[in-house]
């Protein structure tokens, strides 16, 4: 079982940055893709970034050039630096780790992004 805590949620004002972090129980990131999300009410929850065992990335068109992924092995950490927020942006963001040799998926509790026009 593995635990995934977020941090790093707050109102900020359009065209500012914010970064948030995932720390996990236990160092994965060589079993697991670890990836972002984010839901607004009434809609469903969508992919954002993705950072991948081998270290490659993948991003949503909407947050390209925006936002990056990244992860501190030694912090059992993921962060998402995101610059020039837009209102579009705001919206509850997940955490996730996606065991690649097994169907096992872990869900942080989510922290909320709301940025203001």
């Amino acid at each position: 079982q593995v635990q995934l805590v977020e941090s790093g949620g707050d109102l900020v004002q359009a065209g500012g940055s914010l970064r948030l972090s995932c720390a996990a129980s236990k160092n994965i990131f060589s079993i697991a893709d670890m990836g972002w999300y984010r839901q607004v009410p009434g809609k469903q929850r969508e992919s954002v970034a993705t950072i991948f065992t081998a270290g490659t990335t993948k991003y949503a068109d909407s947050v390209k050039g925006r936002f990056t992924i990244s992860r501190d092995n030694s912090k059992n950490t993921v962060y998402l630096q995101m610059n020039s927020l837009k209102p579009d942006d705001t919206a509850v963001y997940y955490c996730n780790a996606r065991e690649i040799m097994s169907t096992r998926n872990y869900w942080g509790q989510g922290t909320q992004v709301t940025v203001s026009s």
